[in-house]
C-alpha cells in the first residue's frame, strides 16, 4: 500500500502540468506576437533620412519652402540662368520625403558641389504631399505621382531639355552619389 503522502505528491505534480502548458503556451503566443509585430514595423518605418555632415547627426533638413512662389522663383532662375549661361535644374519634392533628403545631401558632396553651382541654378519646388505645385510640375512634364525626388532641366530660355517621367531618383536612399554625379555630368551646358 502507498504511503499517504505520496498520493498527495501525484495529484499536486498533475495540477502544475496545466500551468505549464498555459505558460508554455503564453510564451509562444508572445513569440508570435513579437515576430508579427517586427515584420510589419520594418514594412511600414519611417524611411532614413541622410546624415547631415556638418553636425554628424541623422535629422531631416528643411530644403522646400512652403511659401515660395515657384513660378517667380523659376523666372528669376531663367534670368539669372541666361547672364550665367547655366541651365536651371528643378527639384520636386517634400521635406517629408527621405529620398529628397538623400538627394539633397548628395548634391552637396563632391564633385557634385562643384557641378552643381558651375552649371545649374537649383530651384527647390515643393509639392505638399503629392497635392501642391502640381501645375508647375505638369508644365514641366514631371509626372510627381510616379515619386519624388523629380527632376526637370531647363535651359537659359526656359525649354525643357530633360522631365524625369519615370521616377529614376524615388529611390534615391539606395543609390550611390555617382549616380548624382553622372545626371549633373549628361546636363552641363
Amino acid at each position: 500500500m502507498p504511503a499517504p503522502n505520496s498520493s498527495r505528491n501525484q495529484s499536486a505534480a498533475t495540477r502544475k502540468t496545466p500551468l505549464f502548458g498555459l505558460v508554455v503556451v503564453f510564451l509562444l503566443a508572445f513569440l508570435m506576437v513579437f515576430r508579427i509585430t517586427s515584420r510589419i514595423s520594418r514594412h511600414h518605418a519611417p524611411a532614413p533620412v541622410a546624415t547631415v555632415p556638418a553636425t554628424g547627426t541623422i535629422g531631416r533638413q528643411h530644403i522646400y519652402s512652403e511659401t515660395a512662389r515657384p513660378a517667380d522663383d523659376i523666372a528669376s532662375a531663367l534670368a539669372q540662368a541666361k547672364n550665367e549661361h547655366k541651365r536651371v535644374l528643378l527639384d520636386f519634392g517634400g521635406d517629408w520625403c527621405g529620398d529628397c533628403q538623400a538627394l539633397d545631401f548628395y548634391f552637396h558632396q563632391p564633385p557634385n558641389d562643384v557641378l552643381l553651382q558651375s552649371n545649374f541654378i537649383l530651384i527647390h519646388v515643393w509639392i505638399g504631399h503629392m497635392d501642391r505645385n502640381i501645375d508647375i510640375a505638369t508644365k514641366y512634364g514631371v509626372p510627381i505621382n510616379k515619386g519624388v525626388p523629380a527632376l526637370a532641366v531647363l535651359d537659359e530660355n526656359g525649354k525643357v531639355l530633360y522631365s524625369q517621367a519615370t521616377g529614376q531618383f524615388s529611390d534615391m536612399r539606395h543609390m550611390e552619389p555617382t549616380s548624382v554625379t553622372e545626371f549633373l555630368k549628361a546636363w552641363t551646358s
